[in-house]
């Protein structure tokens, strides 16, 4: 069985590409911060840096909503392959690829912990109410990724 299952911070926004043809396909490429749960011989880098990659509605789920810093968490399995680069040298690669991806923390706490500050603010943005979620007017149903 090749599952996997991780949760970390993304270190930089998402990489998206689409594919060539009639049916483009978005294909995201990011990296996550999965901290260790032991610390081995006293080593400082405390987290393992897993390269991850995601096709179709979740490549375009990432591209609009991940961002550096975003706490995720995601299933997957791991697929490795090789390559020549340009010096004739082969390179192996091994990468999760994601099939499920879902937010570990609240926007507030993301925001919050990776300083994260949108480029654009829009005041008309629905205010957060007093439970700390977000009032959707009706009418933006077709907007939203889990409908």
């Amino acid at each position: 069985m090749n599952r996997v299952i991780l949760m970390g911070r993304l270190t930089r926004d998402p990489e998206v590409r689409y594919s060539q043809g009639e049916n483009a396909t978005a294909v995201a490429r990011y990296t996550l911060a999965v901290d260790r749960r032991f610390n081995r011989n006293n080593d400082e880098q405390t987290a393992d840096f897993i390269n991850c990659v995601a096709f179709g509605r979740s490549g375009e789920f990432a591209e609009k909503y991940l961002h550096k810093g975003t706490k995720i968490a995601i299933t997957g399995r791991i697929q490795t392959g090789s390559y020549t680069n340009k010096d004739g040298v082969r390179v192996y690669t091994t990468d999760v690829v994601v099939e499920d991806q879902e937010f570990a923390e609240s926007k507030n706490a993301s925001v919050a912990n990776a300083g994260y500050v949108p480029a654009e603010r829009n005041d008309s943005a629905p205010a957060a109410a007093g439970d700390g979620f977000m009032n959707i007017p009706d009418g933006i149903d077709e907007e939203l990724p889990f409908n």
